[in-house]
């Protein structure tokens, strides 16, 4: 008995041990890659905006994205689905390609213009580098699967600096309607200390205003719809950017003419007079929609480029635009009732995102720890809304249905999103 309990210990021990290096080792090594890819998108952001004339050569640069993943991606191209479908059912070891490819890919798409975002990058780079484990060390199928999603929330965690809804984010992406709670403490460590390691290395986040409020009925009415809207525009732009996707590969059968396709149509939108807020990462114009009114297409025109961008083949992640719509989507709703102005925002921020993502909780942690936690209550009732008017929709096309949602079907249950 005596020499039994010590085996436990040692094996508990050898556990514990083993799974905090795993833990410290993924989340330096993704706390400081992201850090470099946020250090690098400032650069070249600010490069783009003092020459604007370097977005003609969009089509170009598409070409060769395409061309590179084309010869070089093989999986790879595939993006944040082939995270979900390793985790849903594990075949191989994610090939580490995929980070320097998408790194390098998004930083080619944000200088040239392109209407893309950065969390997609974020989350490759995470779960890529995290499986690399397996390389090294045998581990169960449950175990890489692990690996994946704390390599996930690490990458979001680090670009957004919200390590709570990193957490969450990680565990409810993977399954509509279901969450793998028993990974959420290592989640947490992990998304925590990746945090840290990119504040080390003097990354700053952009900073939103606390929101505030007191009921009025009228307040209600507008939240109401706003929400409702939020899920709809999700709906929207998840369609457009899976129907341009498909429509694209059986269109143009050489995969790096798509984004140089893509590309022109981009050139000929900003030769027509669309406004260059509405190319690249556009966190200025979600910073200026909290202080005041924003053209009423914002949230249209910021739709309409983001899902040409990445339905052609550019790389970058869907996130940040989704942001950008939703803010621009709250400011206009805030017409109704002005003083509320930053709270209408606060909530179209992350509801077209709970939306598109089918992840509503994490989305409402998010805009506590971006926003305070004073709008908890509306955040959590929002998100929940513009998730169930979504419908059984999602940008992740390898997410599963677990759980239908109201006005949903229940054929749909046990069905990849990519297979309605």
């Amino acid at each position: 008995m005596n020499q039994k309990r010590k085996r436990q210990f040692f094996d508990s021990f050898q556990f514990i041990f083993r799974w905090s290096l795993f833990l410290i080792c993924i989340a330096i090594v993704v706390g400081s890659v992201s850090a470099f890819f946020l250090i690098s998108l400032d650069s070249v952001t600010k490069l783009r905006e003092s020459h604007t004339y370097v977005l003609y050569f969009l089509p170009l640069v598409g070409f060769f994205i395409g061309w590179v993943y084309h010869q070089f991606g093989s999986k790879a191209s595939k993006g944040n689905n082939l995270l979900l479908e390793e985790i849903h059912s594990p075949s191989s070891v994610i090939p580490i390609r995929m980070a320097p490819l998408v790194l390098f890919g998004t930083l080619l798409t944000h200088f040239f213009g392109g209407s893309a975002g950065r969390e997609g990058t974020a989350v490759q780079m995470g779960g890529s580098i995290a499986h690399q484990i397996v390389r090294f060390y045998r581990l169960s199928l449950k175990e890489q699967q692990t690996l994946i999603i704390l390599g996930m929330s690490a990458g979001f965690s680090a670009v957004f600096g919200t390590p709570i809804a990193a957490a969450i984010f990680s565990i409810e992406v993977i399954q509509i309607g279901a969450y793998r709670w028993k990974l959420f403490l290592p989640s947490l460590l992990i998304a925590w200390i990746s945090h840290e390691v990119c504040l080390y290395w003097k990354v700053s986040h952009s900073v939103f205003p606390n929101v505030t409020f007191e009921f009025e009925s009228i307040l209600v009415l507008v939240l109401f719809l706003l929400a409702i809207a939020s899920g709809f525009v999700a709906k929207l732009f998840t369609w457009l950017l899976h129907s341009i996707s498909k429509y694209s590969q059986s269109w143009i059968v050489y995969p790096p003419f798509r984004p140089f396709v893509g590309g022109i149509i981009l050139v000929v939108f900003f030769l027509s007079g669309v406004h260059l807020d509405y190319f690249g990462l556009g966190v200025k114009t979600i910073q200026n929609a909290f202080t005041g009114f924003l053209p009423y297409e914002s949230f249209f025109w910021k739709l309409i480029l983001t899902v040409i961008t990445i339905g052609f083949g550019f790389k970058g992640g869907e996130v940040t635009p989704l942001f950008f719509i939703g803010a621009s989507l709250g400011n206009l709703f805030a017409i109704i009732d002005p003083v509320h102005l930053t709270l209408f925002v606060s909530v179209g921020f992350i509801s077209v995102f709970s939306g598109a993502t089918n992840t509503p909780l994490a989305c409402a942690v998010m805009g506590m720890e971006l926003f305070g936690f004073q709008s908890g209550v509306v955040f959590f009732i929002a998100t929940q809304i513009a998730y169930i008017m979504s419908g059984h929709v999602s940008i992740y096309s390898s997410q599963i249905i677990t759980k239908k949602k109201w006005f949903g079907s229940s054929k749909d249950i046990g069905k990849k999103i990519s297979d309605l």
